[in-house]
């Protein structure tokens, strides 16, 4: 039986969900689209072909499996809570809160109605942040110290870095800088630009020593999204070896020293086969395989593919991929770099009402 899909929104990020559930149709299926007007409504049916209505209590009748919430920050709390009291399983969008307040409020709503929910954090799923997780876990660097990542921004960063260092709610100590360097203007989710024009971007340069010792050292600038003149980098340091890239240096079982690189395999590439990621590989072995090999989507439709497949597994199990608690936290953490951004001072985080 496919599974019943509600969507809240209907955005430049609901499309992608869109797309997703059409890739996997054999599978689940979207049921109807809440908007907040009528009259986007009736856009939202004319556009998708699927119904669309301002009513919640029309849209929770079509009874669905669980809703995908693609709305702005400041109403996303109440949107979960509502779903929650119509015990309907939720798959939000980052973060579920507009600050610390809110989000201890949500904690205590959560366990109030025994709220299913599960958050659309999918970096961890894209192919190489999951083939990183692959070497941590086999051990070939020993205890990851710190993580020096300039790629993805705030809370997306902060989901890794805790992976990564194998962090649960640890407190930390944060340190930021907030600079402005001037970037000709390439690309963004419109397009290519070539008219030349000058952008400043804030890059933000943070560090955050947890209680623990382990560091992680936060470098965006969000033209790295896009443009292809500001290049993304990740180090990842161990007791025994660290990750450059796709360099992977490490001891071996002597204590001396090999370098090998993790190798990313394409379809399509130089041939005449429609593209596809296949895999990465390492020492032979694949650390990462892409679930959906043969499908035309990039990394992060991959990621966010398969965490609607996990969503699934999740309202039929009630297996956790990404839980409301781990989304707080990041969510958390990036409120509170923001902070130490913004007005200069050290911060110490404290533990919140999740931990």
């Amino acid at each position: 039986m496919k599974t019943k899909i509600l969507i809240v929104g209907c955005g430049w990020r609901s499309q992608i969900y869109f797309r997703a559930i059409r890739n996997l149709k054999e599978h689940m299926e979207i049921v109807g689209v809440l908007m907040h007007t009528k009259q986007r409504a009736e856009e939202v049916a004319k556009e998708t072909g699927v119904f669309a209505t301002d009513s919640f209590e029309e849209a929770i009748a079509l009874k669905p499996d669980f809703t995908i919430l693609c709305v702005p920050r400041p109403v996303m709390k109440e949107y979960i809570i509502r779903f929650m009291k119509a015990q309907i399983p939720v798959l939000c969008e980052t973060p579920p809160g507009r600050n610390v307040e809110e989000l201890n409020e949500l904690w205590q709503e959560k366990l109030r109605y025994n709220g299913k929910v599960q958050v659309a954090e999918q970096y961890f799923m894209q192919p190489y942040y999951s083939a990183v997780q692959k070497i941590i876990d086999n051990g070939t660097l020993g205890d990851v110290l710190n993580v020096n990542m300039s790629a993805i921004h705030g809370y997306h960063a902060i989901s890794i870095f805790r992976k990564w260092l194998g962090l649960d709610c640890e407190n930390c100590t944060i340190r930021g800088s907030r600079f402005s360097f001037p970037v000709t203007k390439t690309r963004d989710r419109a397009g290519w630009h070539e008219t030349g024009e000058i952008v400043h971007p804030n890059r933000d340069r943070v560090e955050l020593v947890f209680e623990n010792g382990k560091t992680a050292f936060f470098d965006f600038d969000h033209e790295q999204y896009f443009s292809p003149i500001r290049s993304r980098s990740w180090n990842i340091q161990g007791l025994r070896g660290e990750i450059q890239n796709m360099s992977v240096c490490y001891l071996d079982k002597y204590n001396r020293p090999v370098t090998e690189a993790m190798h990313r395999e394409d379809d399509g590439v130089y041939n005449i086969d429609g593209w596809s990621h296949m895999y990465i590989s390492f020492r032979g072995e694949r650390i990462y395989e892409n679930p959906f090999s043969g499908m035309r989507i990039n990394d992060d439709e991959i990621a966010v593919t398969d965490m609607m497949m996990r969503m699934k597994k999740y309202v039929e199990t009630g297996e956790d991929f990404y839980s409301l608690r781990d989304g707080l936290q990041d969510a958390y953490l990036d409120f509170s770099m923001e902070e130490a951004l913004t007005t200069g001072n050290i911060i110490e985080t404290q533990s919140q009402n999740w931990k």
